[in-house]
């Protein structure tokens, strides 16, 4: 089946995509963005609060390098008592580019005039759009080319990469509750797979690789 598929290239300096039970201590970042960051950039360009179990999302982030950086927090009690200082470790991804793909045009419409910063982690990892395209696409059960993206785990799946437990989405109320957590094989840039995946998706031919739909 063929399809139109909207294509927002978003670039950001530095981005920080942090552990989700990882609090104290040295702060990794995770190499590709959880569900939940992308649902945030579809929320913020939109001006709110945005999730939807029937929209076709893709997206394949790709960065430069990794560094790691010296700073403070502010750590405090329930009460806001107690407050003090702190100096910790912190990693984060230089020179990142997400390649987001959706089949709702509303999605994309927003993306031109995001309604609120676009942020790739953190309040300072500031992205910007680059470029928004349309384009027909043939859809496919099976991909060959994924790299920098999620795949759900699955017992009949094996990949060698990486799995973590990740939420899909937060809720808009206050405290926030994370919904849907589940495992996650995370695949980097320089990820090669061993063979086929079973996967709806389909290949962006431009660009080289398969886009697998996050459902």
């Amino acid at each position: 089946m063929v399809m139109n598929v909207f294509r927002i290239h978003l670039h950001s300096w530095t981005a920080s995509f942090r552990y989700p039970n990882l609090i104290s201590g040295y702060q990794a970042t995770l190499p590709v963005p959880p569900l939940s960051t992308v649902w945030g950039l579809i929320s913020a360009a939109m001006g709110k609060y945005f999730y939807s179990d029937e929209s076709n999302i893709g997206f394949v982030f790709l960065y430069q390098a990794k560094a790691k950086d010296i700073e403070t927090i502010y750590q405090m009690g329930r009460a806001l008592t107690g407050i003090k200082s702190n100096v910790i470790t912190r990693e984060f991804l230089v020179e990142n580019d997400l390649w987001l793909y959706t089949t709702d045009k509303a999605i994309a419409k927003s993306f031109e005039t995001p309604f609120f910063p676009l942020l790739m982690g953190r309040s300072c990892d500031l992205a910007t759009v680059r470029k928004i395209d349309v384009m027909d696409v043939k859809t496919k059960t099976e991909l060959r080319k994924v790299k920098g993206t999620i795949i759900p785990f699955t017992p009949k799946l094996k990949i060698a990469a990486p799995i973590h437990a990740l939420p899909k989405y937060f809720t808009d109320e206050i405290p926030r509750r994370n919904v849907g957590t589940r495992p996650y094989y995370l695949l980097d840039g320089s990820f090669i797979p061993p063979g086929p995946i079973p996967a709806p998706g389909f290949t962006d031919e431009e660009m080289g690789w398969d886009v697998i739909w996050q459902r």
